[in-house]
């Protein structure tokens, strides 16, 4: 049986800044130009419920799926409670939708206060966390993991959260969301550079695979600036954004590792470093964003 310990990390705490970080982002958009008092801060609130729901629920997914599959038979990186044999696979997938059905309250009640059609992006949020690897044709499987995490964690995310709680969206939000769905991107590309061959020998052929090392590591490197280049793109919005270029020195820490060539166990530092820099930049431009 597993402990208390092991199911959060289980949980894989580390990936929880991809879910702070796209509704902080969110926030700094919907606060720039917009009158405070009719920001909706409760609807903040459920949207980071919504958020940090779907990426545990999709983090346990994922471990029961690979699990199932065998491909974490030889894993290298955090614990995982199927391939390890710490859980039974059906407590597993149990977890993984309880963390679905909160989201997917908490996104009802944000659709029935907003706009209907919520409900199908939710659906769809659903969905796409699930078949990640769940499903027989998981498209995560197939090297289409990025995309969706840049899709979900950064455009739906960002622009939900600015949405919900004004009531509009616009290029400033669209910014932010590309900026943070790139580095978000940049935890999945690093996470997936460490276990190439593992994943290579188990048929999980991720975009990883399918590039090579090399090439790899340079779209890690083009992932991480992205944010630099959204700060100066905002710039145009208040200079205040050019604040967001103090991450610099984060995202070069997280890119090290992947830089001087580490392999395998070498690599977990940057996931870690990736995800405080993603928080970090949003954190500091939401601020700017909101006082600009």
């Amino acid at each position: 049986m597993a402990t208390a310990s092991q199911w959060i990390q289980g949980a894989r705490p580390r990936t929880l800044p991809n879910a702070v970080a796209p509704v902080v982002a969110g926030v700094g958009a919907a606060l720039h130009g917009s009158s405070w008092d009719d920001f909706s801060w409760w609807k903040v609130v459920l949207a980071l419920a919504v958020s940090m729901s779907l990426i545990i629920g999709v983090n346990f997914a994922n471990d029961y799926s690979d699990g199932v599959r065998g491909t974490d038979d030889e894993r290298v990186g955090p614990l995982r409670l199927v391939g390890s044999g710490l859980a039974s696979p059906g407590s597993v997938k149990a977890a993984a939708f309880i963390c679905f059905g909160i989201g997917a309250v908490c996104g009802l009640v944000l659709a029935i206060a907003t706009a209907w059609w919520l409900v199908l992006i939710g659906a769809v949020c659903i969905a796409g966390a699930w078949f990640y690897t769940g499903g027989k044709r998981p498209y995560g499987y197939a090297g289409w993991g990025e995309v969706a995490v840049f899709t979900f964690f950064g455009l739906v995310a960002v622009l939900g959260t600015q949405f919900v709680t004004t009531g509009r969206i616009d290029w400033v939000g669209l910014a932010c969301a590309v900026g943070v769905g790139a580095v978000s991107s940049a935890v999945l590309v690093v996470n997936n550079l460490r276990d190439i061959p593992t994943d290579a020998e188990s048929g999980k052929i991720t975009l990883a695979v399918r590039l090579g090392d090399a090439r790899t590591r340079l779209l890690f490197a083009a992932l991480l600036a992205t944010p630099l280049v959204m700060s100066l793109v905002l710039a145009i919005a208040t200079p205040w954004a050019l604040v967001g270029l103090i991450a610099a020195p984060l995202l070069w820490q997280a890119y090290t590792p992947v830089r001087t060539g580490a392999q395998g166990p070498g690599l977990i530092p940057s996931i870690g470093s990736t995800g405080k820099a993603m928080l970090g930049w949003a954190v500091v431009t939401a601020v700017a964003l909101a006082l600009g």
